[in-house]
């Protein structure tokens, strides 16, 4: 009775994911790597190999003598993908900040140069209501969530949006030249989020952070927003810790396996 409960079907199916976790990090990897990396026997590892390629999900290089995934997890991927609700997925996530801050929360969607409004949660605290609004669009060079975006992008994309743009002076604080903006953007990606202060619209400071999925492109982007009255500079550095945790839970769950600024 024992020895059945060892091979409970639960345990198998954690070490088929791992080696198919393994080889979806790694590429082609041979039977001794696979086994070396997991900690497990090569005869054990050998069996979930020939279970995968049974099932169509992994081949073996008839050259190396390599196992990898095949393009049957890419095309589960993409069907799952096409039943992704970016709204749905982020509102619980977007919620959880607005109920920590209390100010309102945005969440961006990248239009070439420009950002789209696509969702938006009230602030909970005053009177003062953003002027932002789903469906919105806006320029990123002046928008923390814009800003969050653009710091993953080369310079030279950089600067073709900024010379693509109508550059004007929102506010007195709006920065209009360029070589000031690339310095911006060298301040966001060493602190994994981006602040507007008071850039877009007088008196309203916010703090953004991009956020990312399985595909190299960023696409979206979120922020917390308020007045510049409650939103201190001593304020935004407490919420960044928060808006970070967002950042790396939500990206997790979008398909990101890489690593952040922090």
């Amino acid at each position: 009775m024992e020895e059945k409960d060892n091979k409970n079907p639960i345990q198998s199916a954690e070490r088929i994911f791992q080696v198919v976790e393994m080889l979806a990090d790694n590429g082609a990897m041979g039977l001794m790597e696979i086994s070396a990396s997991l900690g497990l026997h090569k005869s054990t590892v050998h069996r979930l190999l020939m279970s995968l390629i049974y099932m169509g999900y992994a081949r073996q290089d008839e050259t190396t003598q390599k196992y990898r995934l095949s393009y049957k997890i890419v095309n589960m991927a993409g069907k799952i993908l096409e039943h992704t609700d970016i709204l749905q997925m982020a509102r619980p996530y977007l919620k959880q900040l607005s109920e920590i801050s209390g100010e309102a929360v945005h969440l961006v969607r990248r239009e070439g140069g420009h950002i789209l409004y696509i969702d938006k949660i009230e602030a909970r605290v005053g009177t003062i209501r953003m002027v932002s609004h789903i469906g919105m669009v806006r320029p990123m060079y002046c928008s923390g969530v814009g800003k969050a975006i653009m710091a993953t992008l080369p310079d030279e994309e950089i600067e073709r949006i900024w010379q693509e743009s109508c550059i004007e002076k929102r506010t007195e604080h709006t920065i209009t030249d360029l070589h000031r903006f690339i310095r911006e953007m060298e301040t966001v990606k060493e602190a994994g989020y981006a602040l507007d202060d008071e850039e877009n619209e007088a008196s309203v400071r916010c703090i953004a952070a991009c956020l990312r999925s399985y595909q190299k492109e960023v696409k979206y982007a979120f922020s917390v927003s308020g007045p510049a009255s409650r939103m201190t500079k001593e304020y935004l550095k407490e919420l960044s810790a928060s808006v970070l945790r967002v950042q790396k839970e939500l990206s997790r769950e979008l398909g990101y396996r890489g690593n952040f600024a922090k």
